[in-house]
């Protein structure tokens, strides 16, 4: 969980993926001559922070996004939102700006009219300055906890299948807690030079009233998206015959990579599958160490069966 712990300390706000992609690119160039295949690596101006790998003759594609949710500093002291956090007067925030590091605290100001958010801190932070949870690593026997397990465990999930892959793409994305970005351009690239139609989200959902801790890894039936059906069909058939835990999702809400997929004009077939957490988009996301295990066991499975 060493890596975990390390990809969850790397500030990455959604539109700031910069430093997280440089530490994806350096781990890759340093680990995949140990990969049962070396991928060829695509990134650039024509990806902006996105990273794709192609293993082999690929027939799917994995799509793990590296932004998270956080904080930007606007007029006279406010804070605003960037994606969904949450909201707990307190929090413990860190940033840092062209006068130094910065570690202050979220404070919320509520008056008849409408709920504020603020900092405490010894000095202005200069306006547009970037704040994220403060890093907070914690793992039991059974679990692991900390900020943005949304979705650095999803990309830490994809560089273990990267490890053996023999056939298949891992897309490295960038602004999924905004709405979405970079994911059609890349499915545009895969499709038209891999002929790449298929695609798996390796992402982290919740725990809710029908998906529970150390019961296996989540397939996603429904969100704010619909997978086509006999894709579905295909994957859960494949998740059968694997053996490996898994639970059936069923959600009213809730949006991935997948959703901006489906929104696209590309004929691509998609699923989300991830493990669920508990305290979502706070520092204390928690996620069962069994289903991050069925996960990793799960996409192996399927990058080979699809």
């Amino acid at each position: 969980m060493e890596l975990v712990k390390k990809l969850a300390e790397i500030p990455s706000v959604s539109g700031d993926e910069g430093r997280i992609k440089q530490f994806l690119l350096d781990y890759i160039q340093k680990n995949n001559k140990n990969w049962k295949v070396q991928p060829e690596i695509y990134e650039g101006s024509a990806f902006q922070d996105c990273i794709i790998l192609v293993f082999g003759q690929p027939r799917t594609a994995i799509y793990a996004h590296t932004d998270s949710i956080g904080f930007t500093v606007g007029y006279d002291k406010e804070l605003l939102k960037i994606g969904g956090p949450k909201i707990i007067d307190g929090i413990k925030l860190v940033g840092e700006d062209n006068k130094g590091k910065i570690e202050t605290e979220l404070m919320v100001i509520e008056d008849e009219e409408r709920t504020a958010l603020s900092y405490v801190f010894d000095r202005e932070i200069e306006r547009g300055t970037n704040l994220t949870f403060k890093p907070d690593f914690r793992e039991t026997d059974e679990y692991i906890q900390s900020p943005y397990m949304d979705n650095r465990l999803g990309v830490w999930v994809a560089l273990k299948i990267a490890e053996t892959l023999e056939h298949g793409a891992i897309v490295f994305s960038t602004y999924e807690e905004v709405g979405g970005n970079s994911v059609a351009n890349c499915a545009k690239f895969l499709l038209e030079k891999h002929n790449v139609y298929q695609a798996l989200i390796c992402d982290i959902t919740w725990v809710t009233n029908g998906v529970k801790h150390g019961k296996g890894v989540a397939i996603s039936m429904k969100d704010s998206g619909i997978p086509r059906r006999s894709y579905l069909n295909k994957i859960i058939s494949l998740a059968k015959e694997s053996k490996i835990d898994f639970q059936l999702e069923v959600e009213s809400s809730g949006g991935s990579d997948g959703g901006v997929l489906q929104k696209s004009y590309l004929p691509i077939d998609w699923c989300f599958i991830g493990a669920p957490e508990d305290n979502v988009h706070s520092p204390d996301e928690k996620v069962h160490k069994h289903d991050i295990h069925a996960m990793v066991e799960l996409y192996k499975y399927l990058m080979k069966h699809l």
